[in-house]
């Protein structure tokens, strides 16, 4: 029983969370890859996207609570989705009609793309800071596990118990729902193949009559959804602090450029590759190795490679090994 002890404990507190932030990464990765695949700059305003956008669900979701209104023993968050969802699509219109347009018909260089994305990124901080404030919000209600230790220890008789929070749960079943949709609409749809021969071609496309600004706007509505679900589904999973939002570009940038800039498939495995890595990394397998070695041998420290404190430098050293060895990312995106 020793090993299935093990396999649980890492199973507990590795494989499931690592499952859950990797979905959270894919999207928020998905979100910058189609930017710079489309609209062909880094946008370092990302992060702090997601956080506007979760920040109108949990403004929405305190109004439906206050209303009366729930979701049974799914967190109300689910059903003001759409409310955040549109707030943000109507905030990164108005950016790009008030700030990236003006470059793209100056035909701006990349790297003036990004300048002017930093400043967005910094105009969107201060809003979320301004309109929620900077302390943690926890906005989960509903159930809060679709199993508890408790329970699986008693139906296995194991030592060890296999907790799986409802929002983990949550996580991943939307995070396959919205890659399918996304992945059917860029593949099946008129507007989706005109997306894509942008991408590929821009003078190309625009001979075979492809309108750009349509393409443009389809990108950041679709680029609205992705971060305020990633967003939403982090901050239910964990809580919602603006500045953890900021901390998350890092993680979420590594992924897009470890799968491959302007590949979405690249994307979805650049974000599990750094989830699992991150958590992995700094777990202690102290618990572990103690079911998997005889007692003489147990360890006596956490045998924990790194402290949590330091969970995002294994992104950054991740990006970097990357950037020196294979700039065009695990599935052959475009070269960083």
């Amino acid at each position: 029983m020793e090993p299935l002890n093990a396999l649980v404990a890492f199973a507990n507190f590795v494989l499931v969370p690592g499952a859950a932030y990797g979905a959270q990464l894919a999207l928020g990765a998905l979100g910058v890859t189609l930017i710079y695949g489309i609209l062909r700059f880094s946008n370092f305003a990302h992060g702090d996207t997601m956080a506007f956008g979760t920040m109108a669900v949990i403004l929405t979701t305190w109004g439906l609570q206050s209303a009366g209104i729930g979701f049974g023993p799914l967190p109300t968050a689910l059903l003001a989705l759409p409310v955040g969802i549109a707030a943000c699509a109507v905030l990164v219109l108005v950016t790009d009609r008030a700030v990236y347009r003006f470059y793209r018909a100056k035909k701006a260089a990349p790297v003036i793309f990004v300048i002017a994305s930093l400043g967005v990124m910094f105009v969107y901080n201060g809003l979320v800071r301004f309109i929620i404030g900077v302390d943690d919000q926890s906005f989960a209600d509903g159930e809060r596990f679709l199993i508890s230790a408790r329970d699986f220890k008693e139906m296995t008789g194991l030592e060890e118990g296999l907790a799986i929070k409802t929002t983990q749960g949550i996580t991943v079943v939307v995070a396959v729902i919205v890659v399918v949709v996304l992945f059917w609409f860029l593949n099946r749809t008129r507007t989706g193949k005109s997306m894509r021969a942008y991408s590929d071609n821009e003078d190309l496309a625009l001979l075979s009559g492809i309108n750009p600004e349509r393409v443009v706007v389809y990108t950041w509505l679709i680029v609205a959804a992705l971060a305020t679900i990633a967003g939403t589904l982090y901050g239910l999973d964990k809580s919602f602090k603006p500045f953890t939002y900021f901390q998350l570009l890092l993680p979420i940038f590594a992924a897009a450029i470890v799968g491959g800039l302007g590949s979405p498939l690249g994307a979805i495995a650049g974000g599990f590759v750094i989830a699992f890595a991150e958590v992995t990394i700094t777990y202690p397998l102290k618990k572990v190795l103690g079911y998997l070695m005889p007692e003489a041998l147990e360890p006596d420290g956490l045998v924990q490679l790194l402290s949590t404190d330091y969970k995002f430098a294994v992104s950054f050293v991740i990006l970097i090994i990357v950037l020196l060895f294979r700039p065009t990312g695990l599935f052959a995106g475009k070269s960083v």
